[in-house]
């Protein structure tokens, strides 16, 4: 029989974690869509798979590459690569049952064939929110999404993090000003700046054929530094004569005025010339954001503004601008980094009820009216020793245990067991349920 037994295993890229990491990774979820819930963010979730000729209508390269694709009698089906294009596809298919603009987000699992590594992965769950405009869409919403970002990590329990600013406009306008016309090959060489650094970021503009002397200008261009201001100020003295550059000095400094009003603390923000968001379809703001004491763990949250969300599924013109939080990649980070630990939980259970004897019944209604209370509640129904049954609720790390046997029943009173200080006291149902909620 021992030869038919398959030994147990995942594919590489495939995160599956154990109860307690599963339980903190469902807070940091949880905690995630309650903070875009806040902005009146409505929630979203589309199909894992769509048809070919939808999702990769405008793929190519390695997009298409790492797309997990198979035929299904006569469908050619794709597992979504981002949350991107579902979201461009639904707008278009439901254009006219939709409010404008269309704020949502959406938390949900994609897929990408990567060749894997250590803290990449190719099933991951993505964090998105998109306000997607009819036509227009004002420039105070990319002021707007920097107070969701803020408020988001401020959520999570970070203080120290920036959410660096940019804007496609500045960085396309200066390299017209330059006559570079492979602008979106030199942005993707810009945009790896933090990975490889200055003299790599050098070499490779060469590799592009790009002028030593126009590659210095490139360089001390995105080196420069200061407050917002002092940055705005200094692109302003450049006196460029280029109408794409300044309308993204405009663009900036609106976005930049519209931060104080959100309450952003400067400390949490700060124009970054080098944020060049490789993407193409970035045609305006671009953000990412970086954890001040863990610059190594990379941006943890990145996104931009768009003009035309949806051009390969309507002629209709929605310009749109969002941000992503990548959560699968950046939780095994946090916890690879040390940031995050384990919570000792291993089960959503508040309290525990062990029925003695011939109590099972009563321990059943007793349990009901603590459910009813909203307090997370189970019942142990497996016979054996009570100190075995105390193991139980200290290995799950549940935090409150009642023992129900005959004194309880006729009395009415019960014994509130604290797992964590090892208190206890005799109660009746009702104060054991304020107890909780007052502990809670």
């Amino acid at each position: 029989m021992k030869e038919n037994i398959i030994t147990p295993s995942i594919l590489s890229g495939f995160m599956e974690l154990l109860p307690h990491d599963q339980m903190l990774f469902n807070k940091i979820l949880e905690t995630i869509k309650l903070s875009y819930e806040r902005f009146g963010f409505i929630p979203l979730d589309t199909p894992t798979i769509e048809k070919s000729e939808v999702l990769l209508a405008k793929s190519g390269g390695e997009t298409e590459k790492q797309v997990y694709r198979f035929n299904k009698g006569d469908n050619d089906l794709s597992l979504r690569f981002d949350l991107t294009v579902p979201l461009a596809r639904y707008v278009a298919q439901h254009y006219n049952d939709l409010t404008f603009p269309f704020r949502r987000y959406q938390i949900g699992k994609v897929f990408r064939g990567e060749k894997t590594q250590k803290g990449r992965f190719r099933e991951f769950y993505q964090c998105d929110i998109d306000i997607i405009g009819n036509e227009k869409l004002s420039i105070i919403n990319d002021a707007e999404i920097l107070s969701v970002i803020y408020s988001t990590f401020k959520a999570l329990g970070f203080d120290d993090f920036t959410i660096r600013i940019n804007n496609r406009k500045v960085l396309n306008g200066f390299f017209d000003s330059l006559g570079i016309e492979n602008k979106a090959e030199v942005l993707r060489v810009v945009d790896k700046i933090d990975k490889i650094g200055n003299g790599a970021v050098n070499k490779e503009l060469n590799d592009l054929g790009i002028d030593q002397g126009i590659a210095q200008k490139i360089m001390m261009f995105i080196e420069i530094k200061g407050g917002n201001t002092e940055v705005i100020n200094k692109l302003k003295q450049m006196e460029i004569n280029n109408d794409l550059f300044k309308s993204g000095i405009e663009e900036l400094e609106k976005v930049c005025e519209y931060i104080k009003y959100f309450n952003i603390p400067e400390k949490n923000n700060a124009i970054d010339l080098t944020i060049a968001r490789g993407l193409d379809y970035y045609t305006g703001t671009v953000y990412e954001t970086i954890l001040d004491n863990y610059p190594s763990i990379g941006s943890v949250c990145s996104g931009g503004r768009y003009d035309n969300l949806a051009q390969n599924y309507t002629d209709k013109k929605l310009p749109g601008v969002g941000i992503s939080i990548g959560l699968t990649r950046l939780f095994y980070q946090l916890k690879e980094a040390g940031i995050i630990g384990a919570i000792k939980k291993s089960t959503p259970t508040v309290m525990l009820v062990i029925p003695m004897s011939d109590t099972i019944n009563n321990a059943l209604e007793f349990s009901s009216k603590i459910r009813e209370a909203g307090i997370a509640t189970e019942v142990f129904f497996n016979e054996g020793k009570i100190a075995k049954k105390f193991t139980y609720a200290d290995k799950l790390g549940i935090p409150f245990v009642v023992v129900i046997g005959e004194d309880e029943v006729k009395s009415g009173l019960f014994k509130l067991k604290n797992m964590l200080t090892g208190e206890q006291e005799t109660i009746n149902a009702d104060e054991i349920i304020q107890k909780i909620k007052d502990i809670k």
